[in-house]
């Protein structure tokens, strides 16, 4: 019996995979093999360890160089793709004593040139999981906590930034999590602390949503770890 919360339905549809490497970030065009509200199952060339973080662009158009929304997830499993055909073709076709292996086989074969990688070499299948919105500020007992001492809220929002260290020049590409005009969070592979001065670049001139200089001096005001992973939640405030 399927233990999903969200049915998942088959569907082959360009999705654009984004994560961080040790020096850069790498980004895959990939397509699903199906999707649900949660969460997607994606045929992708590189394998991903379960629990990595990644950033997703569903449905991507390539044709659109900025303003397409990217999401973050989390890798739950790693399979190989062929294998995970062979168990969907096996838990949707009816079988009855008397078919023939050649007639599995063609069923098979169909399947996969259906999600277009019989051509392709060796793949994997790849789940990941949406990660959770924040909570709001009430549990659901009308019990409500610290209010928000920002001047401008922010807003959850995953865009490419290029940080690097007020005194040196070699940046790392990060995502944030979310943004507002007066500051923002991100998670970084790099150790910052309280205090220091980082310089930051949107990506793109369509994605800048701050005002100004190509660069922006900020602060960091807060670090914080990230459960089961090595990289770090990094709040800034803009000074310029």
């Amino acid at each position: 019996m399927d233990s999903r919360q969200h049915r998942r339905v088959r569907m082959r549809v360009p999705v654009r995979l984004r994560w961080s490497a040790p020096f850069r970030q790498k980004i895959e065009l990939a397509n699903t093999i199906d999707v649900s509200r949660s969460g997607l199952l994606v045929s992708t060339k590189e394998p991903h360890a379960p629990g990595a973080a990644v950033w997703a662009t569903f449905p991507f158009d390539a044709s659109l160089t900025d303003g397409q929304p990217e999401v973050a997830a989390r890798v739950v499993r790693c399979d190989e793709v062929l294998e995970v055909i062979r168990a969907t073709n096996a838990r949707e076709k009816v079988q009855t004593a008397n078919v023939s292996e050649q007639e599995r086989s063609a069923k098979l074969d169909q399947l996969a040139r259906a999600i277009g990688i019989s051509d392709a070499p060796p793949t994997y299948a790849v789940a990941f999981h949406f990660d959770a919105p924040p909570r709001s500020s009430s549990d659901g007992n009308a019990r409500h906590y610290d209010a928000e001492r920002r001047k401008s809220i922010r807003k959850p929002l995953a865009i490419h930034i290029r940080v690097h260290p007020e005194t040196i020049p070699w940046f790392e590409e990060a995502m944030t999590l979310d943004v507002s005009e007066t500051g923002m969070r991100f998670r970084s592979q790099r150790e910052y602390a309280s205090g220091d001065h980082l310089k930051i670049a949107f990506e793109g001139v369509a994605s800048a949503l701050w005002r100004g200089a190509r660069e922006f001096l900020s602060q960091v005001v807060r670090v914080a770890p990230i459960a089961g992973s090595a990289a770090l939640e990094v709040s800034v405030h803009r000074l310029d």
